[in-house]
């Protein structure tokens, strides 16, 4: 399966240096097995619901960090944002994830945070609470950014797949993350960024970039697990 990474974006504000500086990273998202073969349908259900369990596991941790986030938000509207993706994530999207769920083969012991997942949101969550706001931001950034071009990827590479079974348990996640809701969503979350970027120190800027880049670094450890899990160490 031919592999169509995502373009830089165009509109010139100090994300699209973040976007630039995490290319490498970006370009072995967009070649994971993982997500080549979730675009054609051949991943097995049991490792979809693994990555679901997980992801749902993720969103409870990523909507305290983006609740944390609105508390020290300089603005209203950047409160407002981060508060409603904060309500988002716990409610609208978990709703998803329990419906998927539904419909997956079933699993007798209740899932546990893979290492990736833990360390993904422990991150977050302390980026939140004790980074300046600017690097907090950059932080929650790629869960928004990459989700919405990988969705958009994969909705293009899934259109076989969803015109051969609509009802597809791989569709219903296809076509979230693809939803004009959604990417406008990662618009506003850049362009709160690209604010929050003006007027901070250069020290800040790259703080700023570090925090995107372990960020982008766990979405790549966080996908690579779901098909090539990492187990915790034995009792």
């Amino acid at each position: 399966m031919s592999t169509t990474h995502a373009l830089t974006p165009i509109s010139g504000g100090f994300t699209d240096h973040l976007w630039a500086e995490t290319k490498a990273l970006r370009v072995a998202i967009d070649d994971l097995e993982f997500l080549h073969r979730l675009g054609d349908g051949t991943l097995p259900l049991e490792v979809f619901r693994t990555y679901i369990e997980q992801d749902s596991l993720y969103l409870a941790g990523y909507a305290k960090a983006l609740a944390l986030l609105a508390a020290r938000a300089p603005e209203p509207q950047a409160a407002a944002f981060w508060a409603n993706s904060a309500a988002n994530a716990a409610a609208v999207e978990s709703a998803l994830h329990e419906e998927l769920l539904g419909v997956l083969p079933p699993r007798v012991d209740a899932p546990e945070h893979s290492a990736a997942c833990l360390g993904y949101v422990s991150y977050l969550i302390a980026a939140a609470a004790t980074e300046p706001y600017s690097v907090a931001a950059a932080a929650a950034l790629p869960c928004f950014w990459i989700y919405a071009e990988v969705g958009r990827t994969l909705a293009a590479s899934a259109a076989k797949v969803l015109a051969a079974d609509p009802d597809h348990p791989y569709a219903k996640w296809v076509t979230t993350y693809d939803a004009p809701e959604f990417q406008e969503s990662a618009a506003q979350a850049r362009a709160l960024v690209d604010a929050a970027a003006e007027g901070v120190s250069e020290r800040e800027r790259a703080d700023m970039l570090t925090a995107f880049t372990v960020a982008t670094r766990y979405e790549l450890m966080f996908w690579d697990t779901a098909l090539n899990p990492q187990p915790w160490p034995a009792p």
